[in-house]
C-alpha cells in the first residue's frame, strides 16, 4: 500500500514529512531544504520558481511574485499573471504539488495520501480552500487537522504521560493556541482560540514600516511605491527580526536602494532589541487574548498546566518567550522543534489513518478534536440563533427544529454563520441555502429540521427536511469564495497543463544550452586542431555547426514545441558525428568536449 505523508502547508515555510520505524521524519527537498518557502514566481520568460528560488527573486520580480498565500485562502482574492486569474487555492497547489514531489523522490515511489494541517482558528471555507487545494494537487486528502493538534501529536508520540498542556502557535501568518489533554492512548483538545490575522509577517511590517521612516528621514523620499525597494526592505525587515533573536542589535544595510536627486541612495541602519520589542510591543500583547479564552473554555488555570509547547518560527522571539512566561508562569518546553513539529505531527496521524507501517497498530492513539468558531443561523430580527457551540468536540451532528414567519410561505432561506457575535452582521457567512416545496400553512406552523454535520476535518455540511410532508432534501452551502467542482476539474487539468508546461520549458533550456556549449567546443575544435583536420571534415563540421547556430538562434525556451526540441538534439547529433570525424585523425586523447 503507497504511503501516506504530512504536510504543514504554512503561510511562510511549508513542511513535508513521513514516519519511518515509527518516528516522524521531515524530507528535505530537492535543494537539501528542510523546509521550503511557501513563496511561487513566474518568470518573464514563462518559467515557474516554487521555493528558495521563488524567494530569492521576489525583489526584482515582485509583481509576479506571490507570498503569504495562506492568508487568502477562503476569500475572492485573484492574481491575474500572463492572463490567467491564480486562486488562492491553486496557488497552494502549486506548494502542495513540490512538496508532494520531493516526497516522492526521496521514497522513491509515487504518493496520493496525505493529511494537512491548517490554523486551528480557520473556519468552514477555508478548511474546505485547503482541502481543495491538495485535490488540485494530486492528492487524496485524508484528513485536514489543526497545527496546534498536530504539534499536540508529535509531542504526546513519545510523552504520552498524562498531563494537560497548552500548544502556543505563532506562525508567520496566523497565531493559534490550543489546551490539549494526552491521557492514555487518547489526545484530546479541550479548547482552541486565536487569531488568523497575527503573525511573524505583521512583525516583519513593523520592522520594514521603520526602515521606511529612516530612509525618509535621511533622503526625505518615500519609497512606499517602490515594488523593487520594497521587497528588499521587507527581506532586511526579517533577517533583521531573526537575527534580533539571539543578538541585542541589527546592523542592516541596503546599497543602492534607489536614486534621489540623480545619485545612488542606501539605506544604512541599526535596530536595537529593545526598539523592535516597542515596535511589536502590542503584537505580542495581541496574543494575551486568546491564551486567556482557550484556558476560560477549557475550565483551567494556568496552574494547571503540564506544559507550554511553543510552535512556529516567531516564537523564538525573546518578547515572546517572555509574554507566555507571564501568561502562564511557565518556561515554554523546548522539546521539540517548532518548525517541524506540526508536519512530524501530520505524518503520524496519516500513518495512522492509512493503516500503514510502524504506526499501523496504534489505532489507539485517539485524536479527539473540536470546532474553532460558534455556528449559527440568523432568524428574526437579524440575530445569529446557535446552533453549535465552539469547542465542540468533533465530529458533530446536530438538528434544530425551525418554522415560516409568513404565511403561506412555500421556501425559507437559510443563513449559516460562523463567529460569536449575538448579531447576524457581526458574524461570517459561509453559506446560504434554500428549501422549497414547503407545504403551505400559516406562519409558525411547518415544522423545518435543519441538520449540522461536521466531519473529522471540521468542514461542515447542511441538510434539511420538512416534517409535515416527510419529504428530505439534500441542501449543498453555496459560499462564493468556495470553488465548485467544475472550477476544481478545470484547475487539476490546468495543474497538470503546467506540469507538461514546466517540463517542455526545463528540457528546451537544457537542449538550448547544451547546444550553445557543442556550437562553442566545436569551434574550439576547429580553431586548435585546424591542421590536423582534412578540408572535407572541416567543411562538414563548418556547416553543421551553422546549422545548429541558426536553429537556435532565435529560439526561446517558453515558446519552443517538441518538435523544435528534436531538430536541436538532431542539429547537435550532426555536430557530434562531424566532430568525431575530426577526433579520428589522432590529433588529441581529450574527449571533455564531446
Amino acid at each position: 500500500m503507497a504511503r501516506a505523508i504530512g504536510i504543514d502547508l504554512g503561510t511562510t515555510n511549508s513542511c513535508v514529512a513521513i514516519v519511518e520505524g515509527g518516528h516522524p521524519v521531515i524530507i528535505a527537498n530537492d535543494k537539501g531544504e528542510r523546509a521550503t518557502p511557501s513563496v511561487v514566481a513566474f518568470t518573464e520568460r514563462g518559467e515557474r520558481l516554487i521555493g528558495s528560488g521563488a524567494r530569492r527573486q521576489a525583489a526584482v520580480n515582485p509583481d509576479r511574485t506571490i507570498a503569504s498565500i495562506k492568508r487568502q485562502m477562503g476569500t475572492s482574492w485573484k492574481k491575474r499573471i500572463d492572463g490567467k486569474d491564480w486562486t488562492p487555492q491553486e496557488i497552494s497547489a502549486q506548494i502542495l504539488s513540490k512538496l508532494r514531489k520531493d516526497a516522492e523522490s526521496y521514497l522513491g515511489e509515487a504518493v496520493t495520501d496525505a493529511v494537512i494541517t491548517v490554523p486551528a482558528y480557520f473556519n468552514d471555507i477555508q478548511r474546505q480552500a485547503t482541502k481543495d487545494a491538495g485535490r488540485i494537487a494530486g492528492l487524496n486528502v485524508l484528513r485536514i487537522i489543526n497545527e496546534p493538534t498536530a504539534a499536540a501529536l508529535a509531542y504526546g508520540l513519545n510523552n504520552g504521560l498524562p498531563q494537560k498542556i497548552m500548544v502556543y502557535d505563532l506562525g508567520g501568518g496566523t497565531f493559534d493556541v490550543s489546551i490539549i489533554e494526552i491521557g492514555d492512548g487518547v489526545i484530546e483538545v479541550l479548547a482552541t482560540s486565536g487569531d488568523n490575522h497575527l503573525g511573524g509577517d505583521d512583525f516583519d511590517e513593523r520592522v520594514a514600516q521603520y526602515l521606511l521612516s529612516e530612509f525618509k528621514r535621511q533622503y526625505g523620499a518615500d519609497l512606499a511605491r517602490d515594488p523593487a525597494a520594497m521587497g528588499r526592505i521587507r527581506e532586511a525587515a526579517e533577517q533583521a527580526k531573526k537575527e534580533l533573536s539571539g543578538t541585542e542589535q541589527a546592523n542592516i544595510y541596503l546599497p543602492y536602494l534607489t536614486q534621489v536627486g540623480g545619485q545612488p541612495a542606501h539605506l544604512e541602519a541599526t535596530l536595537t532589541r529593545a526598539k523592535f520589542d516597542a515596535l511589536t510591543a502590542d503584537l505580542v500583547d495581541r496574543t494575551a487574548g486568546p491564551v486567556q479564552s482557550a484556558l476560560s473554555d477549557a475550565g483551567l488555570r494556568p496552574s494547571d498546566l503540564g506544559r507550554v509547547l511553543l510552535v512556529g518560527g516567531s516564537t523564538r522571539i525573546p518578547a515572546v518567550q517572555e509574554k507566555v512566561r507571564a501568561l502562564t508562569g511557565k518556561d515554554p518546553s523546548r522539546s521539540i522543534n517548532p518548525d517541524e513539529c506540526v508536519a512530524q505531527g501530520a505524518a503520524v496521524q496519516a500513518e495512522i489513518l492509512s493503516g500503514t507501517g510502524a504506526l499501523a497498530t496504534k489505532g489507539d492513539i485517539l485524536l479527539l478534536d473540536v470546532t474553532p468558531l460558534s455556528l449559527s443561523i440568523e432568524t428574526v430580527g437579524g440575530v445569529a440563533t446557535r446552533l453549535v457551540e465552539r469547542n465542540s468536540r468533533l465530529p458533530i451532528h446536530h438538528s434544530q427544529i425551525f418554522s415560516t414567519t409568513a404565511p403561506f410561505q412555500r421556501s425559507v432561506e437559510i443563513h449559516v454563520l460562523q463567529g460569536e457575535r449575538p448579531m447576524a452582521r457581526d458574524n461570517k457567512t459561509i453559506g446560504k441555502f434554500r428549501l422549497n416545496g414547503i407545504q403551505r400553512a400559516m406562519a409558525g406552523v411547518p415544522q423545518i429540521e435543519v441538520t449540522f454535520d461536521i466531519d473529522a476535518n471540521g468542514i461542515l455540511t447542511v441538510s434539511a427536511r420538512d416534517l409535515s410532508t416527510g419529504k428530505e432534501q439534500s441542501i449543498t452551502i453555496t459560499a462564493n469564495d468556495r470553488m465548485s467542482d467544475a472550477e476544481i476539474d478545470k484547475a487539476i487539468r490546468d495543474a497538470e497543463m503546467y506540469f507538461g508546461d514546466d517540463s517542455r520549458y526545463r528540457e528546451a533550456a537544457e537542449a538550448l544550452n547544451d547546444a550553445r556549449k557543442l556550437a562553442f567546443d566545436a569551434e574550439k575544435m576547429l580553431s586548435d586542431r585546424t591542421r590536423q583536420m582534412d578540408k572535407p571534415q572541416k567543411k562538414q563540421l563548418k556547416q553543421e555547426v551553422a546549422a545548429l547556430v541558426k536553429r537556435t538562434a532565435k529560439l526561446k525556451p517558453e515558446k519552443m514545441t517538441d518538435e523544435d526540441i528534436r531538430a536541436v538534439r538532431e542539429a547537435m547529433e550532426q555536430v557530434k558525428a562531424a566532430m568525431d570525424g575530426g577526433a579520428d585523425t589522432g590529433a588529441s586523447d581529450d574527449k571533455s568536449a564531446f
